[in-house]
């Protein structure tokens, strides 16, 4: 991309910005990991992009077996499995910390009643308590809270969720990518025997503005069906581990294309384009904005699916509470955001998501981002003042038809891009037919035909009154034709006349 090797990646979300957890859930995953701002789920599976409100990364998962499960017969000691608990820690772990916390988690006991038992094992009133030699375990297992089956089952846990096996139900395979606020997984679903790509909230996160994005980011994913969307499956909590279920593809992003070849055929960014713009008009007409286009948020399967992932930043159209919230804040990738955007409007519509996707296009043919620079701060302020250089100076070779669709789509004003994705996909077709777009094309003039328009319906008719001419005037009088021709007639009537007269004579 054409950007120093120090310089800071613009590609993920702005840090003016704030966004849901974690990047699409890449390599082949499904949507998810980068969250606004995050990749999409590629073959390289991005993890989480960026963001202000992110400021540590995630503990990578790693992939590990699934507990065995134990044939009947007795159970397994308390002492066997606090030593079981003991190794599956952390080095310096408390065991009786870690069993406290999972018989809660679990339900098995209340915290109130946890406290008496520990302080009851302090004074040693606990049943058949020693306190020089009862575990936490031990005691919770003579006083019958818990079995020494429930136990070891707690233990299971234990050992799943420090490998990254923390979902019921589905079966960790590898991690897909991690990035500063999630880590997504690759998993298969057992019951559907089905690959799932999974996005996993660390722990630590405890904060409700983070839970709650990425709890929305489930919400507006599955409100969507669409062959060109990530599928999301399912969002939940196990413990405190926070979970988002979605489709698995095995692909690779956009912005993955772009970095191996620099740039796309005009064909190839035609054909994504269309299908994502068809993906963007489902969510629209849903009611839905993405507000976070970029490529790496775009996924293309290995049969040529393109796929747009990453819901973390999209918002309700009609949800003017939290439009209001935002106000004057921007959310989105300083590479691909609208001016709109920039600007922390309250009211954002399809336009803002149709420029992000015109900025994809533009990246897509010419091999750069519309506009550079230093900082985040100093591309998006070229977003708002500085002229778009035309795709087709920067690439030759370019079509003039696409680069009129592209410049539309990248207009300033949200009102002069494409109003709806329904036109943008008709342009489209219409260039990949090597025709010239319906509605971007420009006429001989350079006008558009939108200004045409405008013009037109500006113009006030006007009656021009014509004045007599005045008596005295005669040359004007004898400069209109058919005063000259009744002159003329009269002229040879009255000769003739003299020729008879001197002929009778």
């Amino acid at each position: 991309m054409n950007q120093p090797s120090k310089k800071q990646d613009l590609t993920d979300t702005s840090p003016l910005a704030m966004s849901s957890g974690g990047g699409s859930a890449g390599g082949g995953a499904g949507a998810g990991g980068g969250g606004g701002g995050g990749g999409a789920p590629g073959s390289a599976n991005r993890g989480p992009q960026p963001d202000p409100v992110r400021d540590a990364r995630a503990d990578d998962t790693k992939p590990v077996p699934m507990p065995q499960k134990k044939r009947d017969g007795p159970p397994p000691s308390v002492a066997d499995v606090e030593a079981a608990i003991q190794e599956t820690a952390k080095s310096g772990t408390n065991v009786d910390t870690l069993v406290g916390r999972f018989v809660i988690d679990q339900g098995f006991i209340t915290r109130e009643e946890l406290d008496s038992v520990i302080e009851r094992a302090k004074t040693g009133s606990a049943v058949n308590a020693d306190r020089n030699l009862m575990s936490l375990a031990a005691i919770l297992v003579n006083e019958e809270y818990i079995t020494k089956r429930q136990l070891a089952r707690i233990q299971q846990q234990m050992e799943a969720e420090r490998s990254g096996q923390k979902i019921p139900g589905y079966k960790i395979m590898g991690k897909l990518g991690a990035g500063a606020m999630a880590t997504v997984v690759k998993a298969r679903q057992v019951s559907l025997d089905r690959l799932v790509a999974i996005k996993l909230l660390p722990p630590k996160y405890t904060n409700p503005q983070f839970i709650e994005r990425f709890y929305a980011e489930g919400r507006a994913a599955a409100q969507l069906n669409h062959p060109n969307i990530v599928q999301a499956y399912d969002v939940g909590k196990v413990g405190d581990q926070h979970y988002f279920v979605m489709e698995y593809v095995d692909g690779r992003t956009v912005y993955d294309d772009i970095t191996s070849h620099k740039r796309l055929s005009e064909k190839d960014a035609i054909d994504i384009t269309i299908q994502i713009a068809s993906a963007l008009l489902h969510a629209h007409e849903k009611g839905l904005i993405h507000r976070d286009v970029k490529p790496k948020n775009i996924m293309i399967t290995k049969e040529g699916v393109a796929k747009l992932a990453d819901m973390g930043l999209a918002r309700a159209m009609n949800d003017r509470e939290a439009a209001e919230a935002e106000a004057g804040k921007a959310f989105g990738t300083p590479y691909y955001i609208s001016p709109e955007q920039v600007h922390g409007k309250v009211t954002i519509g399809p336009p803002a998501d149709i420029y992000s996707l015109g900025a994809t296009l533009y990246h897509m043919v010419t091999g750069v981002v519309p506009f550079d620079g230093k900082n985040p701060s100093a591309v998006m302020h070229k977003h708002l003042k500085e002229e778009l250089k035309p795709p087709d100076q920067v690439n030759p070779r370019l079509s003039a038809g696409l680069a009129e669709v592209i410049e539309m789509m990248m207009a300033k004003g949200s009102k002069d891009r494409y109003q709806s994705c329904k036109d943008l996909i008709l342009d489209l077709k219409a260039v990949r037919e090597g025709k010239p777009p319906i509605i971007a094309h420009k006429d001989v003039a350079g006008a558009d035909l939108a200004s045409l328009a405008h013009i037109e319906a500006s113009t006030v008719p006007v009656e021009v009154a014509v004045a007599p001419a005045k008596s005295g005037d005669l040359a004007s009088t004898l400069t209109q034709w058919p005063v000259m021709l009744i002159l003329i007639l009269l002229f040879i009537s009255f000769t003739l006349n003299i020729v008879l007269w001197f002929k009778g004579g």
